[in-house]
């Protein structure tokens, strides 16, 4: 089990504590606004079971049917979260839209706004950890399932506020109204998240300032080669795949051309985590006289 997979399942348990918790606060106040976020933490708790699914099988080897291997199997797990985040919250608009019809008096504001922080605070300190190592790692489904609990954070704060001045004004309708406004808030990150997850299984190119780090690397280390052209990249939960032409010289050999090859080959690996490179070598009647400059042979 490598760190991705444990760090999933620890979102899984510190999800189901925060469940507890929550489901408590709703549990002692009756707030159709405590209820949504405990709601939420459900499904905190089964997407952070599919993220782990997912790396299982994201972090199996290529095979015969998958000679690229199973990288995308952690975008399939971020669509799924997304679409189960706007499950949630349809249902809890549909909840709300029968508190507005019949709002009720809270029970042990209190009691329920202290055990909803301490909740809070623990999903505060993992959503951090888990953006932190979704980036570290470039593991999309780490950092879709720390995208979720900060948006649950946020959702959180909301509702303590809210609930705090259904306690101190007696406005029972705001309980129900906060609960919607929580549900629109948790469907656009579901939404945000279906839609980035998309893009990447699209086969959407590495972000900018790897794509810079790309041309530095083959500028500097192509001594003997006239040009590389056709750059091309595409990001799969933590590979790279990168390719690209490299012209050469026609009376060059192919030991020479292969030795330049390797020499970026392995500049590029040290320089870019789970690198993988491919070099189509060309004579040079093949250049474009564009790409990326490279330096010429003495």
């Amino acid at each position: 089990m490598n760190r991705a997979q444990k760090a999933a399942l620890g979102s899984a348990g510190i999800g189901l504590v925060v469940l507890a918790l929550k489901f408590g606060a709703y549990w002692v106040t009756g707030s159709l606004a405590l209820y949504s976020d405990a709601l939420e933490s459900i499904i905190n708790v089964v997407a952070a079971g599919a993220a782990f699914i997912a790396l299982r099988v994201a972090s199996k080897p290529a095979d015969g049917g998958h000679p690229y291997g199973h990288h995308k199997a952690e975008y399939f797990s971020a669509v799924i979260e997304g679409v189960m985040i706007v499950l949630a919250a349809i249902l809890i608009l549909v909840k709300a839209y029968d508190g507005i019809l019949a709002p009720r008096a809270l029970e042990m504001p209190l009691l329920g706004l202290v055990v909803n922080a301490v909740a809070t605070a623990i999903n505060l300190g993992w959503a951090l950890t888990l953006l932190r190592w979704g980036r570290a790692w470039r593991s999309p489904a780490l950092a879709a399932d720390g995208r979720h609990v900060m948006t649950d954070v946020w959702s959180s704060g909301g509702v303590l506020i809210g609930v705090a001045l259904v306690a101190v004004t007696g406005w029972l309708i705001l309980d129900p109204i906060l609960a919607a406004i929580v549900a629109v808030n948790i469907l656009w990150s579901g939404w945000v998240m279906i839609r980035d997850s998309v893009s990447s299984l699209m086969d959407a190119s590495a972000p900018p300032e790897i794509l810079d780090q790309i041309a530095k690397i083959i500028a500097t280390h192509s001594e003997g080669a006239q040009e590389a052209h056709d750059v091309r990249t595409r990001q799969v939960g933590s590979v790279i795949f990168i390719d690209f032409h490299l012209v050469v010289q026609g009376t060059m050999s192919v030991t020479e051309s292969h030795a330049i090859c390797d020499r970026i080959e392995l500049a590029l690996r040290q320089a870019i985590e789970g690198a993988r490179v491919t070099i189509h070598v060309e004579p040079e009647e093949k250049a474009k006289h564009k790409g990326v400059p490279v330096l010429l042979a003495s």
